[in-house]
């Protein structure tokens, strides 16, 4: 099975990359160099290329080249789900981020229908300890993966709580407001749930297809069931609640109140109780479960962005990450800081030098 892939990337005014090109051929890539060289912007660019606000979740002005203040662009050429393409995105001073796929005006919904890219990051590894969006959000991502839409209706079940929010924190009564913006939370709020439960099922089912990595038992958790509330529920939660949501000045009940439970199978331990390794390996877990469920449906395997995947594995973990990531066929752009991380990947994977020469990255 072949993945899909990036086989060029053009990098304009991007963080740390003044004027950058690189060529993949599609295998796993290994990009190699010092803390701060600017190996992670790499990662973070093609993560761009799919619908959100990439890896760092940053905003369109804050990944512009210090100090010029210029405009940034990135440019890829991409072996997509139905045919190749080229991806471009960017932001000028001042202005949103914009999307351009073979030349024409496009949204960030559309790349999700081009090109599927998942990540793993060192941030994430206190997944399993941090508060409870950031668990939601990690669920999000994987519910996108299959479902584009997934973003669609988030956006819009978060704009309709916000102005929910609103009003009662202005202590607004008029139940026709309430009943306008709840009738749409409702809508959207039940595709939300909906789509984060059958993400769930595709990364237990791909987990039982065999790993060297632990398998995770993974359900969703709310207040008053918000994790499972169907339309008619959801509506009276929110309808019966405006009182005591207006005491609070924000709304209690729905998907916005669900965590994501996870439990280290073979031990029967809570994914926050375990040991930074395993709470690393589950993750890993995960993303590879994803990624497997992922190419049973297109039949080719997403992009997979792995930043310092080698901190906190072993010497026979690390080899079993990069054999599953090669039985994928995936093409996985990785980093480290030191070449022997990646040994174990042999002339299996793609190796290049990250360096910073007075203040601009450049990639060997």
């Amino acid at each position: 099975m072949t993945g899909l892939a990036i086989s060029s990337l053009t990098l304009s005014h991007f963080r740390s990359h003044k004027a950058q090109r690189l060529s993949f051929d599609g295998r796993p890539v290994a990009l190699v160099g010092p803390n701060g060289a600017g190996k992670t912007n790499v990662l973070e660019a093609v993560s761009l290329l799919s619908p959100g606000r990439g890896l760092r979740r940053a905003a369109a002005e804050d990944l512009a080249r210090r100090p010029e203040g210029l405009g940034w662009k990135i440019a890829a050429q991409v072996a997509g789900i139905a045919a190749d393409h080229d991806i471009e995105t960017g932001a000028e001073p001042g202005e949103t981020r914009f999307v351009r796929l073979d030349g024409k005006h496009a949204t960030q919904t559309a790349l999700g229908r081009v090109l599927r890219i998942l990540w793993l990051v060192p941030s994430m590894d206190r997944l399993w300890i941090e508060a409870a969006e950031g668990r939601r959000r990690f669920l999000d991502r994987i519910a996108l993966s299959f479902t584009p839409d997934h973003a669609e209706v988030s956006l819009a079940y978060d704009k309709a709580m916000r102005d929910r929010n609103r009003l009662l924190k202005d202590q607004v009564s008029d139940a026709r407001w309430y009943a306008a913006l709840e009738a749409q939370m409702v809508d959207a709020g039940v595709a939300v749930i909906a789509n984060r439960h059958a993400a769930l099922a595709r990364l237990v089912a791909a987990q039982e297809s065999g790993s060297a990595f632990p398998q995770a038992g993974l359900s969703l958790t709310g207040p008053d069931g918000g994790a499972d509330l169907a339309a008619e529920d959801l509506g009276a939660a929110l309808a019966d609640g405006r009182r005591r949501d207006m005491a609070a000045g924000r709304t209690l009940a729905g998907p916005h109140r669900s965590d994501l439970r996870a439990v280290y199978l073979a031990k029967g331990v809570e994914a926050g109780q375990c040991s930074t390794g395993e709470q690393k390996a589950l993750l890993i877990s995960l993303i590879l479960a994803n990624a497997r469920a992922l190419a049973a449906d297109l039949g080719r395997a997403p992009v997979l962005l792995l930043d310092e995947v080698a901190a906190h594995l072993d010497v026979s973990r690390r080899a079993a990450l990069y054999d599953e990531i090669c039985a994928l066929g995936a093409q996985a752009i990785m980093t480290g800081t030191e070449a022997e991380l990646f040994a174990a990947l042999g002339d299996r994977g793609q190796v290049m030098n990250v360096c910073d020469e007075a203040g601009e990255s450049r990639v060997l």
